[in-house]
């Protein structure tokens, strides 16, 4: 089993644990893959949602780079939403996760799938 498979059920079980949902494994599975070798690294792998330079980076690279997002207050508003239902005091909060239910917020699956 790879590294990513070991690590794909922990972002399903964050999901469901704090967002109340089931995954979409095929989407979150996607998104790993689409988040390379970053998934592997400590600091690369989590978002800090104290960090506004962290958050600015999500929403330039991700939201706009890649689901192609038009620029707008919409964009850091979703973030936070995540962030905050993903918990203030969760400190481990995965990049994987952040994007999967930032992906499903927008409806932008078909950028992955």
């Amino acid at each position: 089993m790879s590294r990513r498979d070991q690590l794909i059920p922990l972002y399903a079980a964050d999901i469901r644990e704090k967002f109340g949902q089931d995954p979409d494994m095929e989407l979150l599975r996607a998104v790993a893959i689409g988040l390379g070798p970053a998934i592997y690294n400590h600091d690369s792998a989590r978002v800090s949602g104290s960090d506004p330079a962290e958050l600015e980076t999500v929403r330039r690279n991700f939201l706009i780079g890649k689901l192609g997002l038009p620029d707008n207050e919409a964009l850091m508003a979703a973030i936070r939403e995540v962030l905050e239902t993903y918990g203030a005091s969760q400190r481990n909060k995965y990049r994987v996760v952040v994007y999967y239910m930032l992906t499903r917020h927008f409806g932008k699956e078909s950028v992955y799938l």
